[in-house]
């Protein structure tokens, strides 16, 4: 998928915040998940030396700690050209398989989407 405009309005949401988290403190990764509720949660790459996160799991711990019983969807905005399996595991261990998860460049053009499953 190329075309940011084929994507829903709340997906394109997510990149939009993905890529404005990402921006904004100079990390490498940039994401968003919305819960069953229409919330949503940000987070960009934790990187201490002793603790490093990527966005996504950021942002799904984010919504674990706010209350979220589910997920409805997922970006992340990087320069990686694939989610990783352990990104789509957390997504999917809050979400379930078929949760989407959308991947886009930093310029916000998403990529694929692909399953958390």
């Amino acid at each position: 998928m190329t075309d940011i405009s084929a994507l829903d309005p709340e997906d394109r949401k997510l990149i939009t915040l993905a890529r404005a988290t990402r921006a904004r403190n100079g990390v490498p990764e940039g994401a968003a998940v919305r819960d069953e509720t229409g919330r949503t949660y940000v987070a960009g790459t934790v990187a201490l030396d002793s603790l490093r996160l990527s966005a996504l799991a950021t942002a799904v711990a984010m919504a674990v700690a706010g209350g979220a019983k589910s997920l409805e969807a997922a970006a992340v905005v990087t320069e990686a050209s694939a989610v990783p399996e352990a990104d789509r595991a957390a997504v999917r261990d809050l979400g379930g398989a078929g949760t989407p998860v959308l991947l886009a460049g930093p310029d916000g053009t998403p990529s694929e989407v692909v399953s958390a499953g």
